[in-house]
């Protein structure tokens, strides 16, 4: 074997080389701690129980001392909401602005309930209905017509056969008549095939969670008929300043130690700056309810937080002295904020002379911000 394709081959062979592993290769060892002790009734191939999965979510301490980390910091009942729904034969309907963590609970909650997070369609404006249905490997349907052998089945259809949880991201970005593809695969729990005369029949086990948000341009509104299959759980933006600056913190650590980045706790202020910048501009007002300000058109996001300090601490570590400053994470803000080159600067710079200038300790961020706005 060349060198080249050797390193290929062993460079995909270990999650601790994977840039992003799995849900359930990242968790691993809390997924089966919480297995081992988990004694209560599970639904029909779950690896866990509904309790179990929650905890896997919410976080907690087992008895044996295991302390399982929190993968959603937001209220409990809206995690029990999601699962108990997946335990039932209504499919789970994920929708928020964008940045409210939509994806990442997705993913875990097919981790936990299945082993597996990779039964995913992505929707965008391209997906088309071989995504959620089935396609064929052409070779084998030209030299042998249509068999089994020559269908390639999508996602859902292998969930469907093998009593796991399948995943549609972006439900809204996927055109109307694909995604009406749904309806017959969630009511009936079956899908025809009618080139073989037969169909697919879901077993035990088999749900759907789609993700979806109605703020970004280029959504495609449910048909009433499709969002009757769902159960909608809402997901919010975070209720307090120290959840947020929690879950950005959290998601850096774990991003940060992928790529090699310094530890989050040298740039806590930082994070905690960042936070309050997007949760007045998004909210319209600062945090001490005195002063109003406008509102960029862009979301704020917790993701978006989350990119500007990953990025930030990538100039520290590269270009500083990897302790994460005002500076490098200045540009990252301008960037988030600054959507509508007219409208969002105005409004950015606004605030910085109202707000941040007046803002005590906060004269190195003012500079840095003015440095890279001018």
């Amino acid at each position: 074997m060349p060198e080249s394709t050797s390193a290929l081959t062993s460079a995909g062979s270990g999650t601790e080389q994977a840039l992003r592993p799995h849900a359930e290769s990242a968790f691993a060892a809390e997924l089966a701690a919480l297995a081992a002790t988990d004694d209560r009734p599970r639904p029909s191939r779950w690896n866990l129980s509904p309790w179990a999965v929650a905890t896997y979510l919410l976080g907690g301490t087992l008895p044996d001392g295991t302390v399982i980390t929190p993968k959603y910091v937001g209220p409990r009942r809206i995690v029990e909401v999601a699962v108990t729904t997946l335990a039932t034969d209504r499919a789970l309907l994920l929708l928020g602005v964008p940045g409210t963590a939509k994806t990442w609970v997705s993913e875990h909650l097919a981790a936990a309930v299945s082993g597996d997070s990779t039964l995913l369609v992505q929707g965008t404006a391209g997906t088309p209905e071989e995504a959620i249905r089935y396609g064929w490997n052409y070779a084998q349907l030209l030299t042998h017509g249509p068999s089994r052998a020559a269908l390639v089945p999508s996602p859902v259809m292998r969930a469907m056969a093998e009593g796991r949880i399948a995943r549609v991201e972006e439900l809204t970005r996927i055109p109307a008549d694909v995604q009406d593809t749904l309806i017959t695969i969630l009511s009936e729990k079956t899908l025809p095939i009618p080139e073989l005369g037969t169909e697919t029949q879901a077993v035990r086990g088999f749900n759907l969670i789609a993700t979806a948000n109605d703020r970004d341009r280029g959504v495609n509104d449910l048909s009433s008929a499709l969002r009757r299959r769902f159960n909608t759980v809402v997901l919010p933006l975070p209720a307090s300043a120290e959840d947020e600056v929690d879950i950005v913190s959290r998601r850096v650590g774990q991003i940060g130690t992928s790529l090699d980045l310094p530890a989050v706790p040298h740039g806590t202020d930082e994070i905690r700056r960042v936070v309050t910048v997007f949760r007045e501009l998004r909210g319209g007002i600062t945090e001490d309810g005195r002063t109003k300000v406008k509102s960029p058109s862009g979301t704020l996001s917790t993701a978006e937080a989350i990119s500007v300090i990953t990025n930030g601490l990538a100039l520290a570590a590269h270009f500083g002295d990897g302790v994460l400053r005002a500076g490098d994470v200045a540009a990252g803000i301008l960037g988030a904020v600054v959507r509508d080159p007219a409208a969002d600067r105005l409004v950015w710079q606004e605030y910085l002379e109202t707000v941040v200038r007046e803002r005590e300790g906060w004269k190195d961020f003012y500079r840095a911000c003015r440095e890279v706005s001018a």
